[in-house]
């Protein structure tokens, strides 16, 4: 995403102008935008005129249109974001006040103005505009007869290409057609690497299976590399790591970035940081559940008493419709910040993000035991 111009007021109200140019910023598009905010884009609408003889023709034309936003919707996989609301500036084709839908395109400018940009927006645009922070990672989780090839950046996690092939059962005295089936199987997963991955923007590639279709996996993967004189595969082997999990479904990649080894890969990484962080909350709920609270009565009685260590936050809380709930949020995290407390603000696109969803969708680790939370609110 490039930033294209900022105008603030003292008051924190102003307009920032956006220009999305990958699947990945539809999402941080997705999340600054809140009910009520205008727009202000390039759009196509349909106009129908009338001839003096009462015959009706109609043409699409492109034009600039601001609009006050009542919905959006945001399909990830594809990363259309549409926006529908009021129009707010009158123009010579369109009234004011009239229903429009804008749909958001790729390499486009777009103006937002917001009545108030708060911390967590700015810090949105920010992230979307830094460019070293799309450390991208490839996942692919497979078993046999099932794969999903997916994509982990910092924000989403995306399912690129689904491979679903009939393995036959192995019959007693040949194998032959089981075989064939596991052999067209990791071909299309192969043609899917070489469709879907930019070896120069990928950090790691992670081939994750329960058995062994892991190492059979990467046995092929290579020696059809071989076959091929597929250097470019070649130089990047050593980007593979192969791990256990459970299943060939999207929702193992929460065990898969659980483990060392791609805690190590992936060190510098916003999801792998994550996941550490939440993996703490379940240690210390265990050992220490004192020090360990969800649910946001309870982690803004431990704030405060200043004793949140580490808070985390999933960001679907800040796209609340409803102001008063998205400000509370908003001021938590900055006061935890105020008391040089580490604040993690979780994408719900992340398998780490559904899972801090199902704790309420907030939680946070305590720099001292406080036992009496509870009892507290028992008074109450």
């Amino acid at each position: 995403m490039k930033l294209i111009s900022k105008s603030l007021e003292k008051d924190a109200s102003g307009s920032i102008t956006l220009l999305p140019e990958e699947l990945e910023d539809m999402w941080h598009v997705y999340n600054l935008i809140s009910k009520d905010d205008l727009i202000k884009a390039t759009t196509i609408r349909r106009l129908q005129s009338e001839s003096s003889t009462g015959s009706t023709s109609s043409q699409r034309v492109r034009l600039n249109l601001t609009v006050t936003i009542e919905s959006v919707d945001f399909d990830p996989n594809v990363g259309l974001l549409r926006i529908n609301g009021k129009v707010a500036q009158e123009n010579q084709y369109v009234k004011m006040g009239s229903y429009h839908t804008i749909d958001l395109e790729l390499n486009r400018n777009f103006t937002l103005f917001k009545p108030e940009w708060d911390t967590i927006a700015l810090e949105r645009v920010q992230d979307a505009c830094d460019i070293t922070k799309q450390a991208d990672v490839a996942a692919i989780v497979c078993q046999e007869g099932l794969a999903n090839i997916c994509f982990l950046t910092q924000h989403m996690t995306i399912v690129r290409q689904r491979i679903e092939s009939p393995i036959p059962r192995k019959r007693k005295g040949s194998v032959t057609n089981h075989d064939k089936g596991l052999t067209r199987f990791y071909e299309q997963i192969y043609q899917g690497i070489l469709r879907h991955l930019h070896f120069d923007i990928v950090k790691a590639i992670i081939i994750a299976s329960p058995g062994f279709v892991k190492d059979q996996l990467y046995t092929y993967i290579f020696d059809q590399a071989v076959k091929t004189d597929n250097k470019l595969l070649m130089e990047n082997r050593s980007k593979f790591v192969l791990i256990h999990c459970s299943s060939g479904h999207k929702h193992a990649l929460t065990e898969v970035m659980q483990d060392p080894a791609v805690q190590a890969k992936l060190a510098d990484t916003k999801a792998a940081r994550e996941v550490q962080a939440l993996d703490k909350f379940y240690e210390m709920m265990n050992n220490d559940p004192d020090r360990a609270f969800y649910g946001f009565d309870h982690v803004i009685k431990a704030n405060d008493r200043g004793a949140i260590g580490t808070l985390m936050v999933t960001d679907e809380l800040f796209r609340s419709a409803d102001i008063a709930t998205r400000k509370k949020y908003v001021s938590l995290v900055e006061q935890v910040r105020a008391q040089n407390g580490t604040v993690f603000v979780f994408s719900s696109m992340h398998p780490s993000g559904e899972q801090l969803n199902q704790l309420t969708g907030v939680a946070a680790i305590l720099t001292f035991p406080l036992p009496d939370i509870e009892d507290i609110e028992l008074d109450e």
